[in-house]
């Protein structure tokens, strides 16, 4: 992604359901970014993830070794489709958007969004017509309860 005219790099943690757990907005991909990634992403999950799948980056088997050594690491381009399917609403945004300003203003849209985002997005292809739509107004009933929005309005 390119903010200001300078390229940023944008890291990803996605979950087996391809919800989104971290974003970090960086302007390296060398070991030092990926292991503070990694850092940051076990720090908030508090937890250590079973199986770690990136793309074939070396930084990652390096950050992988020093920080997550227990953790299986499998990469592939194959493997790695859930987190870059998951990136798809992120562009689409961005793209709207017209990008970002700066760093800091992607990295605060990004954290936000990426958490909001999936509340919107059920998994259509496992429900009917039905289903979809009465869960979509179950979920904008939640939203509209969350944030205050009346039916009127």
């Amino acid at each position: 992604m390119k903010i200001n005219g300078r390229w940023r790099y944008l890291w990803r943690a996605v979950d087996q359901n391809g919800n989104v757990l971290d974003v970090l907005v960086q302007s390296r991909r060398d070991t030092k970014a990926a292991t503070r990634f990694f850092r940051k992403l076990l720090k908030r999950q508090c937890r250590t993830p079973r199986v770690l799948v990136t793309d074939q980056l070396r930084s990652y088997g390096v950050a992988h070794r020093e920080i997550m050594r227990s953790v299986k690491h499998r990469c592939s381009k194959y493997l790695n489709n859930r987190a870059e399917n998951s990136h798809q609403p992120t562009r689409q945004r961005e793209h709207a958007m017209k990008g970002f300003r700066s760093p800091s203003a992607a990295q605060k849209f990004l954290s936000v969004f990426s958490a909001i985002s999936p509340h919107f997005r059920p998994r259509r292809h496992c429900l009917t017509v039905t289903d979809y739509r009465a869960e979509m107004t179950a979920r904008f009933t939640i939203w509209n309860e969350i944030t205050g929005v009346s039916a009127a309005a």
